[in-house]
């Protein structure tokens, strides 16, 4: 078995079908100075209260009418009338108190009796991404459903109270909707916000001196000035995606030459990831999915799937204008103008970092994400299933390998029982012909990521999304700790999620 650096993985994990892999490129300071180019916004923060440890909020839903550079108007769901939603940030051993006001319309067509089938565009729930906080209760909870009204004009109020742990790890995570039924729909119409967990790392005197920009990506599907709905498996097929960051298409940040930057990047798309490229410039890794790596890694390129993070030190290089690219130079991110004095700034040789090891597993599973093409009548033909280890049962004898419930979410199935402290070796293996982009996610736990394609890592990696490459396979450990109760693992493809491939797990002592 070859080992593969972590250098080398940062940039071997699959791309989106049809991206390309270009770098930018540099042209004259003065292309900066273009009307059309709006200034680089920065997210509203909400910080939790020293005095307190609490941050007490609300997130009002409902649709809004924007009006995005570049883009034109676009009415479309959103968390406080924004694109991306609020900034939160807390500290470990903070509790996080949001009272979630559904402002939607009701939801029509009544009982809905697939539960596979998209549906309920108006219901939502919280997920905070990757958070290792309490799925039970009113925390972390993907189970509850916070309906809108019935009356027109009216509200209902939802609470979540998430008690971040006093051993939280310090990174960036992010907040959005997670009902099964109306995840995509709601995501791709912009419902996400960054989380931030302030902590050890951010103490580091290198990174404390450089300045911090939040890079959310976004993507919408917009048509006729709406985000439309899933209503069938190829509604979005034909729309091609809107990327914005923080709520515009291609904003300009500055940065001087040999000025150092903390970035915290993410993937808050529902469809497709981003290969980031920013030629020109020296990037450094610090963190990924949340967690601190024990010291810098030079990169090139990152490879970030729809829910991945990460964290960045970028540092100028020569004036000039560049663009951070998502999948070659039609796909530009942000516009990076250096420019202004030279600066001295120095990179940290260490940092508080969460060693990437793990004891020898005492149990392994083996789980494969497969789809399968034209097998169901109606608007929604095509199956996503997870298959192998745990798998959901088909609930009759009679459907064969058409049954709809074969390898499809079911809530009263648990398929996957795993018990805290006991360290196990999951493969994900990724074998399907078609739609075969698949990011895995595991909902409480974070797990090392050791080896792709059979391929194992010289350094694992501590992730809570990963890509599965098309043909291919992702190993890892993971030790459960701390939470009991039922939690989730899914494709993120949400559309994906959405249809079926998405699991129950119930951790348990």
């Amino acid at each position: 078995m070859t080992a593969l650096s972590r250098r080398g993985l940062l940039k071997s994990l699959p791309l989106a079908a049809g991206a390309v892999v270009a770098a930018g490129a540099a042209s004259p300071p003065a292309a900066a100075g273009q009307a059309a180019d709006p200034p680089f916004p920065e997210p509203e923060t909400r910080s939790s209260s020293p005095a307190t440890g609490r941050l007490k909020t609300e997130l009002t839903v409902r649709f809004t009418d924007l009006d995005i550079p570049g883009v034109g108007r676009v009415t479309t769901r959103t968390y406080e009338g924004t694109v991306p939603g609020p900034t939160l940030r807390v500290h470990p051993g903070d509790s996080l108190e949001i009272t979630q006001i559904n402002a939607l319309p009701a939801n029509g067509g009544g009982a809905h009796q697939e539960m596979n089938v998209p549906h309920h565009f108006n219901s939502f729930n919280l997920h905070a991404h990757g958070m290792h906080v309490d799925p039970a209760g009113e925390s972390d909870n993907v189970f509850r459903v916070f309906e809108p009204a019935a009356a027109p004009g009216a509200t209902t109020t939802h609470r979540s109270r998430i008690d971040v742990p006093a051993g939280h790890p310090a990174g960036t995570f992010w907040y959005h909707p997670h009902h099964h039924g109306s995840t995509a729909t709601q995501v791709l119409g912009g419902m996400a916000g960054v989380l931030v967990v302030d902590g050890d790392v951010d103490e580091v005197p290198e990174i404390a001196a450089a300045r911090e920009v939040v890079v959310c990506i976004s993507e919408l599907k917009v048509a006729g000035g709406r985000v439309p709905e899933l209503t069938s498996s190829g509604v979005y097929d034909a729309i091609a995606s809107t990327f914005l960051v923080n709520g515009v298409k291609n904003p300009v940040l500055t940065i001087a030459p040999g000025e150092i930057q903390r970035w915290r990047i993410v993937n808050a798309g529902a469809l497709t990831a981003q290969f980031l490229s920013l030629a020109g410039q020296e990037m450094h890794q610090i963190a990924c999915d949340g967690v601190t790596f024990m010291e810098p890694v030079a990169t090139t390129g990152l490879t970030l799937p729809m829910g991945g993070r990460v964290d960045v030190l970028v540092r100028g290089g020569k004036p000039g204008t560049y663009q951070l690219t998502g999948g070659g130079p039609s796909h530009p991110l942000l516009t990076l103008v250096v420019t202004g004095a030279a600066r001295t700034m120095s990179l940290p040789a260490r940092l508080p970092g969460r060693p990437p090891e793990l004891p020898e597993p005492t149990r392994t599973r083996t789980l494969t994400f497969r789809s399968y093409e034209n097998v169901f009548s109606g608007a929604f033909p095509n199956a996503y299933r997870i298959l192998g280890d745990g798998e959901t049962p088909p609930a009759t004898t009679q459907g064969g390998r058409t049954d709809a419930a074969w390898g499809r979410y079911s809530p009263s199935h648990v398929n996957q029982r795993v018990r805290l402290g006991e360290v196990e070796e999951w493969t994900v293996v990724n074998d399907s012909r078609a739609h075969s982009h698949h990011p895995f996610h595991l909902h409480t736990n974070h797990f090392l990521l050791t080896a792709v394609d059979n391929r194992r890592l010289a350094t694992p990696m501590w992730h809570d999304t990963v890509s599965v490459p098309p043909n291919g396979s992702v190993t890892f450990r993971l030790r459960a700790e701390d939470f009991t109760g039922r939690s989730m693992l899914h494709c993120h493809q949400l559309q994906h999620g959405d249809e079926g491939m998405m699991q129950i797990v119930d951790y348990v002592k």
